[in-house]
């Protein structure tokens, strides 16, 4: 299971940041959520991000203590907070800038998938965030895609 993201569906309102942060923190934080809805290019455009669940995570191989690892079964990336010293490697390390750093408790973070029901996916008024199987994903994107790369080529030549 991973999550999938439509950008089209999301409106920024950021419902998924204030629920990841209040499962996460017991409080409403969004800066220390495990999801950020960045504004995208054009105006009223907003794409919600988060770890990515990488097959071979820059930010594990970064580690110098071994508190990042991946889930063969699952593929879920996850960091041991009893294991990690701080340094913040890995957040220098993801190249998606999907880690975040807590200075409060001096430990290094990310999606943790909510232990597989994502609070983000579960809240989404849109249906923008949803947690589906790989297959499922793959299907809705290669229905996508062609639609996508037109848009993108149309983007280009208009600038």
């Amino acid at each position: 299971m991973q999550l999938y993201i439509d950008s089209a569906k999301c409106t920024g309102c950021r419902i998924c940041e204030v629920f990841c942060s209040f499962k996460h923190e017991s409080a409403i934080q969004p800066a220390k959520a495990r999801i950020t809805v960045l504004a995208g290019d054009e105006p009223g455009r907003f794409i919600p991000f988060t770890c990515m669940q990488c097959a071979r995570p820059a930010c594990a191989e970064a580690c110098p203590v071994g508190a990042i690892t991946r889930n063969e079964e699952s593929g879920l990336v996850s960091v041991d907070a009893n294991e990690c010293i701080g340094c913040r490697m890995c957040v220098q390390a993801c190249p998606f800038g999907a880690m975040s750093y807590d200075r409060d408790r001096g430990i290094a973070y990310k999606c943790d998938l909510c232990g597989g029901d994502p609070e983000c996916a579960r809240m989404c008024p849109t249906g923008a965030i949803q947690f589906l199987r790989e297959e499922v994903i793959i299907a809705r994107r290669r229905k996508t895609g062609p639609a996508m790369l037109k848009r993108a080529a149309h983007l280009i030549e208009g600038e």
